[in-house]
């Protein structure tokens, strides 16, 4: 009695006090094993080349497991699209055992080994997170190259369900935080204290409604709370990093879904504050919504999808409104057109850093567009010797779908690219429909100058259309 009084007063520690603690802790760190059985992967399902690299660090004295996404979706009964693996193993270690082995990152060290085309992504297990690691004035972790033990490596990870390992020579599951209930739960949910892990590293909300949108699984209530309230930190993270995280989300294969929970959760402001003005107009809600399907449709069938033709999906209607207020303000429409594209394209460069090539092939679309108007002539023919004709004929097509422009334009041009020479003669011979006021915007013609610039007398009148 007397000596627990005493340790009171000094804030001496019991020591079976500091024996409980100890196996606490203990228990903490220890994961839940989940056998064949339990957690019922299929092996087929599992990448041979991870398999190859788990092995290879395992048979030279390191631990080694697939980890994170490949696991949840293993988990899910998916093939997972990439496979990463996690190991005690340094990135130069790593890099020695493999010839094709390259250590990329400067926030933190990680090791592509490649075989073929075929990248398998590995990282050391990371440490516990230092105060002293590089930040910003916000927060944000800069630089954190500190290795660690495995459960450590558990703790740094986003999500419950993100933070699991298979080691697939044993076929079990390491879980460190109720990752497989989160699972079957269907929910999403943040390991530690929310607000901290968003102010670290702001894409973890991007990567919140990515995932809550593809997996169809609902968000925490807790680590939804402070979404809306520090979306603002989206901001501070560099362009190219929210661009890769965007580039993701789109082509999730369930591109809508994930637009429609960015709005909800109000994170699309900065990103895409465009889609809310484009959402909000008949014909822009209903080409963005066409544009989205075809993506998430060749996504599903496992096609590729060219992130030019997405971006110049999601930002035609900005291009066209630009586009009509040049033509206006008294431009010929082809500089008109051009003018508009730079304008979207310096903007949008700025806001999520699109790299050359997209922007490049962003406006090749956009620029073909007035070209499938002319139907006389060799110009229909030149047109299909371009090398973005597929893309801006789909284009095309996406603009009569949504009602923008007559379908008839859209069916002239299927049939004169599938035609024999003898077809696309015959096309060439129709006249093409007149426009009328019901079918096209009247066109602001530009007044004709006089021949005489001192002359007084007035210019005559256009004849109507």
């Amino acid at each position: 009695m007397i000596k627990k009084f005493i340790r009171k007063i000094l804030g001496v520690k019991n020591p079976d006090d500091t024996i409980d603690q100890g196996k606490a802790s203990a228990k903490k760190n220890k994961p839940k094993v989940l056998s064949a059985k339990e957690h019922g992967i299929d092996p087929d399902l599992v990448s041979n080349n991870a398999i190859r690299v788990t092995q290879t660090l395992q048979d030279n004295g390191f631990k080694a497991f697939i980890v994170g996404g490949a696991v949840r979706d293993l988990l899910l009964g998916v093939k997972p699209k990439d496979f990463d693996v996690a190991t005690n193993a340094t990135p130069e270690q790593v890099k020695r055992l493999f010839r094709r082995a390259f250590i990329i990152g400067r926030r933190f060290q990680i090791v592509h080994v490649m075989f073929g085309q075929d990248l398998i992504e590995v990282t050391t297990f990371r440490g516990a997170a230092k105060n002293e690691a590089p930040k910003d004035e916000h927060g944000r972790v800069l630089r954190d190259n500190t290795f660690g033990e495995q459960h450590e490596d558990a703790v740094r990870r986003d999500f419950t369900i993100n933070a699991m390992y298979y080691d697939p020579a044993s076929q079990t599951v390491l879980d460190y935080h109720g990752g497989i209930a989160d699972i079957r739960k269907k929910t999403l949910r943040i390991i530690g204290v929310p607000e901290l892990r968003y102010r670290e590293d702001p894409i973890r909300m991007l990567r919140v409604v990515r995932f809550a949108a593809k997996l169809k699984f609902t968000i925490d209530a807790e680590t939804r709370a402070p979404i809306k309230v520090m979306a603002a930190l989206i901001n501070n993270v560099p362009s190219a990093r929210v661009f890769d995280e965007m580039l993701k989300l789109l082509m999730s294969g369930h591109a809508m879904a994930c637009l429609q929970q960015l709005r909800k959760e109000g994170l699309h402001h900065g990103l895409m504050p465009l889609l809310d003005v484009v959402l909000e107009q008949p014909l822009g809600e209903r080409f963005v919504t066409l544009a989205l399907a075809n993506t998430d449709e060749r996504v599903q069938q496992g096609k590729t999808v060219s992130p030019g033709f997405l971006f110049a999906s999601l930002l035609w209607h900005q291009v066209v409104e630009k586009w009509e207020a040049y033509k206006v303000s008294g431009e010929l429409p082809i500089p008109a057109l051009h003018l508009a594209a730079d304008d979207v394209l310096n903007t949008q460069t700025d806001a999520l850093a699109l790299q050359r090539k997209i922007g490049t092939d962003m406006r090749d679309i956009w620029a073909m567009q007035p070209r499938f108007e002319k139907r006389i002539g060799k110009a229909p023919y030149k047109l299909l010797e371009n090398n973005r004709l597929r893309a801006g004929y789909d284009f095309l097509l996406l603009r009569c779908a949504s009602g923008e422009i007559d379908a008839e334009l859209g069916e002239w041009w299927t049939d004169f690219i599938n035609g024999d020479e003898q077809d696309r003669v015959r096309l060439l011979s129709i006249k093409p429909k007149a426009k009328t006021a019901e079918s096209a915007p009247a066109k602001k013609r530009r007044p004709r100058r006089s021949p005489n610039r001192n002359s007084s007398a007035k210019p005559k009148a256009d004849s109507a259309e």
